[in-house]
């Protein structure tokens, strides 16, 4: 096999483990006790399971809100209920970046580049959603006692 053939194959068989490891064909390892995590890679699995969960809830709680515009709006143009939406759809994507800018570009900077930087900003990410998500069932469902039940 000449050098050229063996640079190529090579690379074929690293670009297909890392298309593997992409696609999560590798094998799971154990599951991780969030509850008693102390490594780093498993405190960044548990944040980003605690962030997959809150992000669900604000996606159902998003839902709700649209659905309650039609009854809560009024028929002047300005309020209705095609305005409403839009209003709230356009709030939404300004929250998302101000979460991400946040949490993806401001609070590394505390870390600079150290190993607790990922579950920092996954924590961070955690909080405004859940923050974001109290807010919203504060405006659309049934007031405090509904964002209550979200927990900290």
């Amino acid at each position: 096999m000449t050098f050229h053939r063996l640079i190529a194959a090579i690379s074929v068989a690293v670009l297909m483990l890392a298309a593997s490891a992409a696609a999560g064909d590798e094998p799971a390892g154990p599951p991780v006790n969030c509850a008693d995590a102390m490594s780093t890679h498993d405190m960044n699995i548990c944040a980003a399971e605690d962030l997959e969960k809150a992000d669900v809830v604000l996606n159902e709680t998003f839902k709700k809100a649209l659905a309650a515009i039609p009854d809560m709006s009024v028929a002047d143009s300005s309020y209705d209920a095609k305005s409403w939406e839009a209003a709230q759809r356009a709030s939404q994507r300004a929250w998302i970046a101000f979460r991400d800018s946040e949490c993806e570009g401001h609070v590394p900077m505390f870390w600079t580049g150290g190993s607790g930087t990922t579950v920092d900003v996954l924590g961070c990410k955690t909080e405004v959603t859940k923050a974001r998500t109290r807010q919203l069932k504060e405006r659309y469902e049934e007031g405090e006692a509904a964002a209550d039940s979200i927990p900290n």
